[in-house]
């Protein structure tokens, strides 16, 4: 499939190219309209055997296994694993605080170029792919489509997004939640920064709903190590007041809080059964996105 020609920051070809070697599988059962590689919770015609089940008057007769009717004396009719595409929703964190990155990049860059290349590998392979940006509400949302020249829609939504203002991270994912109304394969881009006990709620929701749920987790390498040596002036991007301080003084303290937040964090993803990807912005997005397909890939195929 040709990649969009327009000259977009956020697309590299060569890294699309190594990429599409490796098929983005859901955990879970989808609910497609069309034919595909994933699995169904109905039953279908593919080759995998499901079970079973007793023949019923209007039942195909094409369908009765004469084998079992030989060694039971009953009539079974023989039903297989559907298989069906899936629907592929991207929700990108906009807010203030994804500008931040101490690396040569800012969150929000490293979360468009995510979110490009696994909308690209979703449609490539025959599935939908929608996208939403959240920061104080859902601020854009375009819905899945498997049609390949739909990539231009969600690259110019990717290209036109600004991380500016505050977060509602918790409302917008729960309306996502509800309004996502198929099983659907949804990727979370963000840095996260909600309490991770209405966080963990959220993502309880999206699993009620049946959704597979994937997250990538983006952090500045700056967040995990603060090592600032000299009197500084901290912002918030979101709004809050400035606090200037001495970094040795806050220095523990600032770890312990950070250390409890992602403890909880990770507490939160384990008990919602989440695909969890913490992610720090000096790591190649592609080695990222290599570690997400190989995941699923090994539980690909799971009926």
């Amino acid at each position: 499939m040709a990649v969009d020609p327009t000259q977009r920051s956020f697309l590299e070809p060569n890294v699309l190219a190594r990429l599409a070697a490796m098929p983005l599988f859901a955990r879970r059962p989808m609910q497609g309209n069309v034919s595909g590689r994933h699995t169904s919770p109905h039953r279908g015609t593919s080759v995998e055997f499901a079970e079973y089940r007793k023949y019923v008057p209007g039942d195909d007769l094409r369908r009765l296994d004469w084998r079992a009717h030989g060694r039971t004396d009953r009539y079974y009719i023989k039903e297989f694993e559907a298989d069906t595409n899936l629907r592929c929703c991207l929700v990108v964190d906009t807010s203030g605080s994804m500008k931040f990155g101490s690396t040569g990049t800012t969150k929000f860059a490293y979360a468009q170029k995510l979110a490009a290349a696994i909308s690209y590998l979703a449609i490539q392979q025959g599935d939908a792919a929608g996208m939403a940006c959240v920061a104080d509400g859902i601020v854009t949302e375009i819905p899945a489509k498997r049609n390949p020249a739909h990539l231009r829609l969600l690259f110019d939504l990717l290209e036109r997004a600004k991380p500016t203002g505050p977060t509602r991270l918790i409302e917008s994912l729960h309306e996502l939640a509800e309004t996502i109304r198929q099983r659907a394969l949804i990727i979370l881009i963000s840095d996260f920064f909600v309490p991770p006990e209405e966080l963990r709620q959220c993502f309880e929701h999206f699993r009620f709903r049946k959704h597979d749920l994937a997250a990538f987790h983006l952090l500045d390498p700056q967040e995990i190590e603060f090592k600032f040596q000299r009197p500084t002036r901290f912002l918030d991007p979101e709004g809050g007041p400035a606090i200037f301080a001495e970094p040795s003084e806050i220095a523990d303290r600032y770890h312990r809080a950070m250390n409890a937040y992602l403890t909880e964090v990770k507490h939160a993803v384990d008990a919602s059964g989440v695909d969890y990807h913490r992610v720090l912005l000096n790591e190649s997005y592609d080695a990222a996105l290599m570690r997400f397909l190989a995941g699923r890939s090994k539980a690909g195929g799971v009926r």
